[in-house]
């Protein structure tokens, strides 16, 4: 009797133990509640509550799109209340590899606020369908829901112009101020992704010295260079002899520069807000316009013509120099501020514009002006003190090369604005490989410069080449070499932040390699390998790697496995899984890998985030009660319903009965090795069970 009762309660132990461990698999990182506020004049303000549990990040809703899923709010229409602006949200860090730019959240929770105005004296609901996805190393999940959101009826409310008021947007200065409340006042962080796929932060410290290296550097520039032994010598020598009154006001010259550009850096914080930060660096126009400008510098830089302010700005600022006393030092910093432009303005136009999309604070272009004006005064302030080493400097044509070299740079990097509106409008005119080719011709006509082999106005002749010109020489012509495989699809991982997606890229020999080894034999036979029916469900509308074909619907899978006597390889993904994409492109890519695939199994791509609408005929209800609508829940619903788990990428061998073929699945892991012997021992096992 005893043992009997043992036994019941290990089994009872054991039942419990396996559901609790596969109810474990089951992901739910992404929590969500809500708040109401009632605000004065008829408003409300909705709090929507995203609590995300450590390790996993929640997409901004302006994520780049394609990459992974952006947080989407959909309200449905109602003639009680009306949206007053666009749900706004804090702020996010940026993540940049290969794929693009993922722009996410890292601190729970996220709060997103929607302001509305209520149009009903009555108690009514919202009713609010929210989209999203969250994502740890190795798998994602979507985490989105639908919410009913209770709000309390307004005595005496009555609608303005009916519903159509929910499409109204609140003016510029409310959103702004909405926007920033929303943001709060942690620091923010650009986000770098590492070789080896870890996180690298960018902190204001590193705004603060890229922009300090960019003020240094105009020191080698043929308009700053002169100024300085001019300038140095009106402060040793225009004081009587005083040297300690000339130090005086050389530090006061130095602090004048640095206040000027402050003054600046102050003005831009207040105009570049964050929701401006974001417009500058995603929307084409504002792209467009960088483009030019630098493009308008290269142009200059290569003596086309000079960038030179009003002549009425820098006579009356040197006229006010001339007066003299403890006032002169500021006008003379002014002056050479105005005089410098011509060589300042691109190289402060690029830190500027390259530090100020890269993030979202307000700080960012007063830390830039600041370090920038830091990083100009201190050879003037410095060589005031050791006026020695002025006789060591010898100014010459090496100021111009310097200035030439600039122009290069400002050409490359200004093609990455070019692409960024690309991008965004989809015109296709600056696709990888165009791009790469365009840098590949400024890096190697930078080579020939370095080598005395092409000059420009100004230039001295290059008699002899010198280390230092060699050393670059090699540098410069080693980068573009690195540069030309990815004309051929190479993914370019060093530079991959700086050129256009591989999305883009028309021709790719790998891409070609997998498409023609499709008409690989099979065995020793003449027999190629099956092309799927063209009607399959859903093959106009989703799909999978070049090279690759695949059944969307698994009912379609099996029948034609069962037709073929091939196992199914079933892959859970989706159109915006990152990681997803990584597996394709370094473990699917893999000669054996491919073959595998392409000859051994029907494949099956279910998709995560399919938004295509099921027949009404295909509606079921899953644990909740609520019906599933679309495909991509319908194929949630079944990962999660047969194997426990919510996550994707997964990959899961079976035969046309069903029947899961390895003793385990295969979720994210880049290790090629492993996912042959994945592939291979369902392979086997379908062999040995058919052969029976």
């Amino acid at each position: 009797m005893r043992k009997g009762i043992v036994r019941l309660l290990l089994s009872v132990i054991s039942v419990l133990g396996f559901a609790m461990a596969a109810h474990a698999q089951l992901s739910e990182p992404v929590r969500w509640s809500y708040k109401v506020e009632a605000l004065p004049n008829a408003e409300a303000r909705i709090r929507i509550v995203a609590t995300v549990e450590p390790g996993w990040h929640l997409y901004s809703q302006y994520n780049t799109e394609g990459i992974t899923q952006q947080t989407v709010f959909t309200y449905e229409k109602s003639a009680h209340y009306a949206l007053v602006g666009k749900t706004t949200e804090p702020k996010y860090a940026e993540l940049t590899d290969e794929f693009g730019t993922e722009r996410y959240f890292e601190t729970s929770p996220v709060v997103f606020t929607q302001k509305i105005k209520v149009l009903d004296e009555k108690d009514f609901k919202i009713s609010l369908s929210i989209d999203a996805q969250s994502c740890t190393e190795g798998k994602c999940v979507m985490v989105g829901t639908e919410l009913e959101i209770p709000v309390k009826g307004v005595p005496q409310a009555a609608p303005e112009n009916g519903a159509e008021v929910g499409e109204a947007v609140m003016d510029s200065a409310a959103e702004v101020s909405e926007a920033t409340e929303a943001i709060g006042e942690a620091e923010t962080v650009a986000v770098a992704e590492t070789e080896n796929g870890e996180a690298k932060r960018i902190s204001l410290w590193t705004v603060f010295f890229i922009a300090l290296g960019a003020g240094l550097l105009t020191l080698l520039t043929p308009c700053v260079f002169p100024l300085i032994p001019m300038t140095i010598n009106f402060f040793m020598h225009g004081n009587d002899g005083d040297r300690n009154k000339g130090m005086q006001q050389a530090w006061l010259f130095g602090g004048s520069i640095v206040f000027i550009y402050v003054v600046l850096g102050v003005l831009l914080a207040l105009v570049f807000g964050p929701k401006v930060m974001y417009l500058l660096g995603t929307h084409w126009i504002p792209n467009l316009i960088f483009f030019v400008v630098f493009i308008f510098f290269a142009l200059s830089f290569f003596g086309l013509f000079e960038i030179t302010l009003p002549s009425w700005m820098v006579n009356k600022s040197d006229a006010k120099a001339d007066m003299g006393g403890w006032i002169a030092p500021f006008f003379i910093a002014l002056t050479t501020v105005l005089v410098s432009f011509s060589c300042t303005g691109p190289i402060l136009g690029a830190a500027l514009v390259g530090l100020c999309t890269s993030g979202t604070d307000r700080l960012i272009p007063l830390l830039s002006m600041l370090g920038f004006g830091i990083g100009f005064a201190a050879p003037f302030t410095l060589l005031a003190m050791f006026p020695s080493v002025l006789t060591k400097w010898k100014s010459g044509g090496w100021l111009n090369t310097v200035k030439v070299v600039f122009a290069f740079l400002e050409l490359a990097f200004g093609l990455k604005f070019l692409s960024m509106a690309d991008l965004y409008c989809g015109w296709h005119i600056l696709d990888r490989e165009v791009y790469l080719a365009l840098w590949i011709v400024i890096f190697a006509l930078l080579g020939f410069y370095l080598l005395g082999k092409l000059r420009f106005h100004g230039d001295s002749e290059v008699k002899e080449v010198s280390v230092l010109r060699l050393f670059l020489a090699i540098l410069t012509f080693s980068f573009t070499l690195y540069m030309l495989p990815g004309m051929f699809g190479a993914p370019l991982n060093a530079i991959s932040g700086f050129i256009p997606p591989m999305s883009t890229q028309d021709f790719d020999i790998n891409r070609l390699v997998i498409e023609q080894s499709k008409a690989a034999t099979v065995g020793t036979g003449n027999q190629t390998v099956s092309l799927l029916p063209a009607d399959r469900k859903y093959a106009d509308e989703l799909e999978v790697p070049a090279g690759f074909e695949a059944f969307f619907d698994l009912d379609e899978a099996k029948a034609y496995a069962k037709k073929v006597n091939k196992p199914i390889f079933i892959d859970f993904t989706g159109k915006t899984c990152a990681n997803c994409r990584k597996m394709e492109q370094y473990v699917w890519s893999d000669p054996e890998v491919t073959r595998l695939l392409q000859q051994e199994f029907v494949m099956c791509s279910l998709y995560a985030d399919a938004k295509n609408r099921l027949p009404d005929s295909e509606w079921v209800k899953d644990a909740k009660g609520r019906y599933v609508k679309t495909l991509g829940q319908k194929n949630i619903q079944y990962q999660e319903t047969y194997f426990n788990i919510n996550a994707q990428p997964y990959y899961v061998l079976m035969d046309a009965d069903g029947k899961v073929l390895t003793k385990q699945n295969h979720q994210y892991d880049k290790n090629v090795q492993h996912f042959i012997d994945f592939l291979t021992e369902g392979l086997e096992n379908y062999r040995q069970k058919s052969s029976l």
